[in-house]
């Protein structure tokens, strides 16, 4: 008796067709996978050093509003964020840069030179010039970012989405 192991036709075309199936598959599948999954691994980036512009274009001693936007990616979505912050130049060639947005339930404050002050439209808040509470309900003085000066442009820290 002779014990051979012969492969049909049919039985071969049905390996090779499984065998290429697999591997067309596997070529496809695998990208697909990486391309589904990559975003929910990419960690966030939010941190920056935002440029404000020319120290010089800023009036001496007067607050004066510069607004720009961030913006994030959480997986698929993408969210672009509007901010404002207030330049306060010195005399001495330094900036002070303070967020607009009040401590309190996060209103956007404004400058009003003839009371020398930021206002609260949603509470009354007063702030000072140097950000300080003067009187209303907010709990601490308005954000102040951290500033450099790169060839007489000025940048600030921006650590919010």
């Amino acid at each position: 008796m002779s014990d051979t192991h012969s492969v049909e036709r049919r039985d071969f075309v049905k390996i090779v067709l499984a065998f290429l199936g697999t591997v067309m598959g596997a070529l496809i599948g695998l990208p697909a996978i990486g391309y589904l999954v990559s975003p929910a691994t990419k960690s966030r980036q939010s941190e920056a050093w935002v440029p404000v512009g020319l120290l010089e274009n800023y009036p001496v001693g007067v607050p004066t509003l510069f607004s720009f936007t961030r913006t994030t990616v959480n997986g698929w979505e993408k969210t672009v964020n509007s901010f404002g912050a207030y330049v306060v130049r010195s005399e001495n060639g330094e900036a002070k840069v303070f967020s607009n947005k009040c401590t309190h339930l996060s209103c956007r404050v404004t400058w009003k030179e003839d009371a020398e002050a930021y206002l609260c439209p949603c509470h009354d808040a007063h702030f000072a010039k140097d950000g300080a509470v003067i009187s209303g309900p907010p709990p601490e003085p308005l954000q102040a970012y951290e500033t450099k000066i790169e060839d007489g442009n000025l940048l600030i820290h921006v650590t919010e989405g």
